[in-house]
Order: structure tokens, then C-alpha cells, then sequence
């Protein structure tokens, strides 16, 4: 589309027989309106363009960022690639709008309630009812179970229950009832009145319900179970067995006070018994030191009369020693002197011999016959009351030897 400047048109009827005439000179611009050159046009365009993106952004919550409290915990996920990062500290984060987007968990601790006959929101149910092992039923009137989810598993939250709350309508309503019926179930009504039994059931209900919902990313804090309710019949009941119970445990206090004052008394025998057996002690102790004082005593007379003994034996010894030892010394001249007799009578040999015998026959008074039996007599006899005859018949051997 061409567009003709009418002022460079002559009008038709000129005197120049209505052709074209040549450019006329410019005239100024006037006062009138002006139109936008063409880059104006194309920035009002963008801009036109990019409001319009915000507002569709904004209409639409991608801004590419969001703001994570410390209340709650973040998923980021990425359409493109189906990568998820769990966000678990505060602050703002940025993503890509359209390519990827940033869902906010609550991460504060949450009241699961069950009272009343009906539902109230995703966190309440009604009231627990429960049947006895004996067959009786009970009731808590107002049962808390609180409960966090783990932040670390939002992504897996976010895949089981969805964005945003879903995992508050879901997961401790399918469980709870039933791990509670079951756990508070194993008791009879009259042991379920016990608050020890309860507990017992409390704790494994919290194990067991953490066991089930650990892997959706949701944990148990605590289980808050009132006192249970039974109908009239059984209240009666639970009354008169608190009161026997309180009986009982009155007898065991009274059980206990005997038992203390026992102790008492027989702390206080043995405090007696204690100090006699002390008493006891220390005489025995008087009498043991008395008697190692006698026994030192008697020990040291004993030393000093062993002392002496052996002086006087050592002197009597050295005595006899000595006399021992000169009697040793005069035998031994006299036998030295009998030795050199003997030797001096071995060396004159029978001259000795006769010697001898002519003195004993000179102290031998003989009686002789006036005639001779034999001229060379061998033998003589005589007739002496006093044994000549033997003696002289024993030198007369000898003599031959």
C-alpha cells in the first residue's frame, strides 16, 4: 500500500492544463497531531506483552520464585527432565516458570483428633471404641494423636498424597483405627482400667503406626489417650475394684510399716549385739596383748637360759676338749714309749724272751727230785697253789714261739 501526499497533486482546472506540476517547497510542521515513529510502536508492543506475561504469571502463581518459611518444607520439581529436590531451609527460591515449579509442605506438628460421632476435617474421626479381650467394650471420649512429617521425604509425600494437605486426609486416617483397636484390644476391661496397661498399649500403637507411615514420609510424635469409658455396669464395677484396690494397697502400706518397724528393732538388737561383740573384742584384745606379753617375756627368759646352757656347755666342751686333747697327747707318748719298747724288744728277740722268763722263774720256788726222768727235759712241772705251773708253762710256749 502506497500513500500520495495530496499536496504534491496539482488541483484539477489549473491553467496548466491540469497535469502534474513539480514538489512543491516543505511546509513547517503545525500544531497538529503527530503519529508514533516505529520503534515507539515496537517497545510499547513489548511492553504491552510483558505486562501481560506478568499478569498471567501472577494469575497463575509462577512468578519464579517463592518464599519457603520455617514452617515448611519445599519440593522442587523439574517437568522437563521429572528431577525433584527437596528444599528444607527457609528463603527465597527461584525456578524456571513452566519448566519447573516449587510445592510448600507444612512442616509444623499436626493433632489428628477422634471425638464426637463425626469427621470434622481431614485431622479429626470420630470417637475410639474398642473391644475388650474379655468381650467388653470401652470408649476414649477424646483421643489426640500428634504427628510431623519427615522433611527429608517431601518429595515422597508429595508423590503419595499429592501437594499441599493431602497427606493430612490420608494416611494417619487409614491406620489409626485399626493399629489402635488392636493394640489396646489385647487387654480386659479390668486391666485396660490399669493405667500401666494403657501405656503399654500406647507405646506399641506408636511403634507399630510409625512402622506403617515411616515410609510415606510421616512420623509419630506421641499418642495423648484419655481414661477409658465403659458402660454403667462396668463403671460400677471398676469403682468397686479401685476400691478393693485401695484396700489392698493400704494392707501393703500397713504390710510395709511392719516390715519398717521390724527393721527397726532388729537395726536396733543388732546395734546392741554390735556394741557387746565390740565390748567383746576389746577384752579379747586386752587378753591376746596379755598373752603376747607373757609369751615375749617367757621367750626372752627362754633366750637367756638357752644363752647360758649353751655357755656352759661351750665352756664344759672346751674342758674336755682340752683334757681330751692332753690325755691324746700322754696316751700317745706312753704308746710311743711302749712302740720303742716294743721295737727295742723286737730288736734283742729271744734274748728278751729268756730274760723274762729266768725272772719269773727266780720268784718260782722249785722242789726238785734227787733224780732225773728225763736228761733233757722239754717240760717242767711243779705243784703251786698259786699257778705257777700255768705260768710257767705259758712262758715256756713263748718262749718256743
Amino acid at each position: 500500500m502506497k500513500t500520495i501526499d495530496m499536496d504534491d497533486v496539482a488541483p484539477s482546472g489549473d491553467g496548466d492544463g491540469g497535469g502534474p506540476r513539480g514538489p512543491r517547497p516543505t511546509r513547517p510542521p503545525g500544531p497538529g497531531i503527530q503519529l508514533p515513529d516505529r520503534m515507539t510502536i515496537a517497545t510499547g508492543c513489548l511492553g504491552a506483552a510483558a505486562l501481560g506475561a506478568v499478569l498471567v504469571l501472577g494469575l497463575s502463581g509462577n512468578l519464579g520464585f517463592v518464599d519457603v518459611t520455617d514452617s515448611e518444607v519445599a519440593v522442587k520439581m523439574n517437568y522437563l527432565t521429572g528431577t525433584k529436590e527437596v528444599i528444607t531451609t527457609p528463603g527465597y527460591k527461584l525456578y524456571i516458570p513452566f519448566a519447573q515449579g516449587i510445592f510448600k509442605l507444612d512442616r509444623t506438628p499436626q493433632s489428628f483428633l477422634m471425638e464426637g460421632t463425626k469427621s470434622k476435617s481431614d485431622n479429626s474421626a470420630p470417637l475410639l471404641t474398642v473391644r475388650a479381650s474379655d468381650g467388653s467394650n470401652f470408649r476414649f471420649e477424646s483421643l489426640e494423636i500428634q504427628y510431623e512429617i519427615l522433611p527429608e521425604m517431601a518429595d515422597v509425600i508429595i508423590e503419595d498424597s499429592g501437594v499441599m494437605d493431602g497427606f493430612k486426609r490420608d494416611w494417619i486416617r487409614a491406620y489409626a483405627r485399626s493399629v489402635l483397636r488392636d493394640e489396646f484390644g489385647r487387654f480386659s476391661a479390668v486391666e485396660v482400667a490399669d493405667p500401666s496397661s494403657y501405656t503399654t498399649a500406647r507405646v506399641r500403637s506408636t511403634d507399630r503406626l510409625n512402622e506403617y507411615l515411616a515410609p510415606h514420609g510421616i512420623k509419630i510424635v506421641q499418642i495423648i489417650t484419655p481414661k477409658p469409658r465403659f458402660d454403667a455396669r462396668y463403671e460400677e464395677a471398676i469403682e468397686e475394684r479401685k476400691v478393693a484396690d485401695q484396700e489392698v494397697e493400704r494392707l501393703k502400706q500397713r504390710e510395709l510399716q511392719l516390715v519398717q518397724e521390724r527393721e527397726r528393732e532388729l537395726a536396733q538388737v543388732q546395734k546392741e549385739k554390735e556394741i557387746q561383740w565390740q565390748e567383746l573384742q576389746g577384752e579379747l584384745k586386752k587378753i591376746e596383748l596379755e598373752a603376747q606379753r607373757q609369751a615375749i617375756q617367757i621367750t626372752k627368759e627362754a633366750d637367756r637360759y638357752k644363752v647360758t646352757r649353751e655357755a656352759e656347755g661351750q665352756q664344759q666342751l672346751d674342758r674336755l676338749t682340752a683334757e681330751a686333747e692332753g690325755l691324746v697327747a700322754k696316751y700317745t707318748k706312753e704308746a710311743e714309749g711302749i712302740r720303742a719298747k716294743a721295737e727295742a724288744l723286737e730288736a734283742r728277740g729271744r734274748v728278751v724272751v729268756r730274760e723274762a722268763l729266768i725272772e719269773k722263774l727266780s720268784r718260782i720256788n722249785f722242789t726238785l727230785v734227787p733224780y732225773s726222768r728225763d736228761p733233757m727235759p722239754k717240760r717242767l712241772e711243779h705243784s703251786d697253789a698259786r699257778g705257777g705251773v700255768e705260768e710257767l708253762s705259758g712262758a715256756l710256749q713263748g718262749g718256743q714261739q
